[in-house]
């Protein structure tokens, strides 16, 4: 099994999703922006937290428009798996592989810790680790991270069981508490917070730790 993690410029979080998708089991190689295509054999495609093109004109919207992208939305089209972290969640709405939009947090002010969410639904490849209603603590990183969308869209959402990740304690302002969402083959995931922070004793939580085990596992069954 084989993961590609995209690399831009400002990326910061790119090994540490590398080095989870290792301690899962997956293969992976690091991909930069300019390629047109991805590597043979990709099953996930993942898209790193940091501040691709220093967040200049808006979070994602110029790494969204970089020549690899093409390739993660035609990956994403056949029905290929794409996990999009911080960044890489603000990345996947620029491109429209899911919906909505990340904007400034509330209070204005960028937030660092570790934060309680729960996990609102358990079928997805990537939740099916947890239960639903499940509690856990996963970091967050970000300064643009509130979740907006209609109404309409909202409704849809929730209505066809695709928010993956709620916050118990609100730190940004999120529509509904929305932490995470899924596409609509579930088979896209992006989320603010940094499961990939929380995989191993030496990070202090390893709540993270099995979204890519099951990731891995539901990879292994396909």
């Amino acid at each position: 099994m084989k993961a590609a993690v995209i690399v831009f410029p400002g990326s910061n979080c790119d090994r540490d999703l590398k080095m989870a998708f290792e301690q899962a089991g997956l293969e992976v190689e690091m991909v930069w922006h300019k390629d047109t295509t991805l590597p043979a054999g990709v099953d996930i495609v993942g898209l790193p937290g940091g501040f691709s093109y220093g967040d200049y004109l808006r979070c994602g919207a110029i790494a969204a428009n970089s020549p690899i992208c093409q390739g993660v939305k035609a990956h994403a089209e056949r029905g290929g798996y794409v996990f999009g972290v911080c960044n890489g969640f603000q990345i996947l709405t620029e491109t429209g592989l899911l919906p909505g939009a990340l904007l400034r947090n509330a209070n204005l002010k960028y937030i660092c810790r570790t934060v309680g969410l729960e996990v609102a639904e358990s079928q997805s490849v990537f939740t099916r680790g947890y239960e639903t209603g499940e509690k856990i603590g996963i970091p967050i990183a970000h300064h643009d991270g509130n979740y907006t969308a209609d109404a309409a869209t909202l409704d849809m959402l929730e209505g066809e069981g695709r928010v993956a990740f709620r916050y118990t304690d609100n730190p940004n302002g999120a529509d509904r508490d929305i932490a995470g969402i899924l596409s609509e083959n579930r088979r896209v995931l992006g989320m603010m917070p940094h499961p990939e922070r929380a995989c191993d004793p030496a990070q202090g939580n390893e709540d993270g730790a099995r979204l890519f085990a099951n990731l891995t596992a539901a990879l292994a069954e396909a």
